[in-house]
């Protein structure tokens, strides 16, 4: 539970900005106003607005910051190459992703609580130089993923020639370059899983067209060979344990 706490308090600090914003030229965020009739009548200002929205966008914003996005393709690429439709389900892959993207963010998310959280908490940091600190771990993890050529495409798009240091990277460049990055490796990891699927269905239709069964479906048959084939491989373990381990190679 300690580590669900912790992952807690990081995310509540990323939601800082927009509380903030919520009081910048000293308005509050709920106006309260008197009525004709003596009454009370609360009123919700802009500021609160905005961060409502900012709230909104905060799961896709963690979501495509972090390694959701290359192990949620790559299982969805395996249950393609498997010929299973809905299984497992959409709901399953998702639980998959999302624990295992916890699994590789814990260091990532224990740098940022034991950096940012812990002294803001203790109030010996401010807003921005906290959220300053809790941005670096995650800056560094979204570098090492990143290619230098993916940099190097957004950069020359916004008319920049080079990078001093990691650090003068703008994060809203990193992002779009991370992101892409990752979907550059997942498709090569999903190519690599979909070889042996698709082996076994070419076999199969040859066998099927060299007995005369065109009328038959390959995937059909194909379809038990290739569960047998992956449970025999201990595929889930190989490709759950090749995705976390590719984020720290």
């Amino acid at each position: 539970m300690t580590g669900w706490w912790r992952i807690g308090l990081v995310l509540a600090l990323s939601l800082l900005p927009g509380l903030v914003l919520a009081q910048i030229g000293g308005l509050n965020a709920v106006t309260v106003t008197t009525a004709a009739d003596g009454g009370k009548v609360y009123a919700l200002t802009l500021q609160i607005l905005l961060f409502m929205t900012l709230l909104t966008l905060l799961p896709s914003a963690l979501i495509m910051l972090t390694s959701f996005t290359r192990i949620i393709i790559v299982l969805s690429i395996l249950r393609q190459g498997l010929g299973t439709s809905q299984t497992p389900s959409n709901q399953i892959l998702l639980g998959l992703a999302l624990f295992l993207t916890l699994f590789i963010m814990a260091p990532v998310f224990q740098d940022i609580y034991d950096t940012a959280v812990v002294p803001y908490m203790g109030e010996k940091l401010g807003t921005e130089e906290a959220l300053a600190k809790a941005v670096k771990p995650l800056r560094t993890f979204m570098l090492a993923q990143t290619r230098e050529t993916d940099l190097s495409i957004f950069a020359e798009i916004r008319g920049i020639d080079g990078f001093e240091s990691p650090d003068s990277i703008p994060l809203d460049l990193l992002v779009p370059a991370f992101v892409i990055s990752e979907l550059k490796t997942a498709f090569q990891i999903g190519f690599l899983i979909l070889i042996p699927f698709l082996i076994i269905d070419l076999v199969v239709a040859s066998v099927l067209m060299s007995m005369g069964m065109m009328m038959l479906s390959p995937m059909i048959i194909s379809l038990p060979f290739k569960i047998m084939l992956f449970v025999l491989v201990d595929g889930w373990s190989l490709v759950m344990g090749t995705l976390a381990q590719s984020f720290f190679s």
